[in-house]
């Protein structure tokens, strides 16, 4: 099992190891991203495939919405630190016990996620392209 440590983000503060921030305000709470947030959770990984690894991880619990049920507050819901600790390290645990398996699911994940933003690329292009030709279109 990967080791890892899980705090509360500071500003401005500089981490030295492989890291992961996880959002910790908001309905979008769970999210994991590379850059840092202002209200998140930091998870330091000794070894960076560790980190890539347990991101996935991350991603997939935020997709399906995992964190809705422990969000607390009215106005602005929120996840705990300890909350975050406790189901975080054993959902975590329980999606890696297949390891072979997960390795798959990431490279899905990974073929996916590039397969989307190639889309999304394509998307501008002709969208370019249709106001280039409207454009062209109107000014005769």
């Amino acid at each position: 099992m990967t080791n890892f440590i899980i705090k509360t983000h500071r500003k401005d503060t500089v981490y030295n190891k492989p890291h992961l921030f996880v959002l910790n305000k908001g309905m979008n709470s769970g999210k994991p991203q590379k850059e840092q947030f202002t209200n998140s959770f930091v998870i330091i990984f000794e070894k960076k495939e560790d980190c890539e690894n347990i991101f996935f991880v991350a991603y997939s619990l935020w997709q399906t919405k995992f964190w809705h049920q422990f969000l607390i507050g009215s106005e602005i819901p929120f996840l705990r630190l300890p909350d975050f600790k406790k189901e975080f390290n054993s959902q975590a645990r329980l999606m890696m016990v297949e390891h072979e398996q997960h390795l798959k699911n990431v490279e899905a994940l990974k073929l996916l996620e590039k397969k989307e933003k190639q889309y999304k690329e394509d998307m501008n292009l002709i969208n370019d392209l249709r106001r280039a030709i409207l454009y062209r279109y109107c000014r005769k």
